[in-house]
């Protein structure tokens, strides 16, 4: 171990055993602290899957229920993915720190070529502790979000919404009979349909235009673990 750090950096460039145990505790406190923040972002997640469990039993309760709880709960799973990408950005700032700390502390030790401050990582972890700040807009955690949980929900309940219209209270015979079912109050069913298709499609353009600008951002970049 004394070979490979000789061979890396002079004295001075090493950390001493104090520092490496402050950093061992200060890397378990971030642990704790992304753990403490994932089990928020399930808590997000379980209310939108209840929420969505709730109006499919209330709309296919019987053939004659309405379909409208299938539609007031997709609002009330945005407000649910809105909390969540907010989350999400808290959780990210301890989930970098500590892949940082895994990625250039940690593994440099158990390759044994010994642990060294380079300027680069050490540096990006002092300044994101002196200046904090969060890592991924409120967008990109959204799109996150949705890549990961919320597209399958947002699925479900366009899927379910669209079996209601189908089959109840008798098989879909004819377009016409499909808007008349799709109407709610003074709102004609042939604009709930095109409001419901834009719905969904701006969260699928979402996670998709999310993804791409993820993608380029990570290629320019030699330290990705924060980011």
């Amino acid at each position: 171990m004394d070979g490979a750090n000789a061979g890396r950096g002079t004295a001075q460039d090493r950390f001493n055993p104090a520092e490496i145990g402050a950093i061992a505790h200060l890397y378990r406190g971030e642990v704790y602290r992304s753990t403490a923040w994932r089990s928020r972002l399930d808590n997000t997640t379980n209310w939108s899957v209840v929420t969505i469990g709730v109006a499919l039993s209330l709309s296919y309760s019987e053939p004659s229920a309405s379909p409208l709880p299938l539609i007031l709960v997709a609002l009330l799973v945005v407000v649910f993915l809105l909390l969540e990408a907010r989350r999400y950005r808290y959780f990210n700032v301890w989930r970098a720190r500590c892949r940082l700390m895994e990625t250039d502390f940690v593994a440099p030790m158990l390759a044994g070529k010994g642990i060294v401050r380079d300027g680069k990582w050490n540096m990006l972890l002092s300044h994101d502790y002196e200046q904090p700040r969060f890592h991924v807009s409120y967008l990109l955690a959204m799109g996150r979000r949705l890549r990961k949980n919320y597209c399958f929900i947002f699925m479900i309940q366009a899927v379910a919404y669209a079996g209601k219209l189908i089959i109840h209270p008798t098989p879909l015979t004819h377009l016409n009979e499909l808007y008349v079912r799709a109407a709610v109050g003074p709102v004609s069913g042939q604009t709930v349909l095109i409001v419901g298709v834009l719905f969904h499609a701006s969260w699928v353009l979402l996670a998709i235009l999310t993804l791409r600008n993820e993608r380029l951002y990570h290629r320019r970049r030699a330290l990705i673990s924060i980011g």
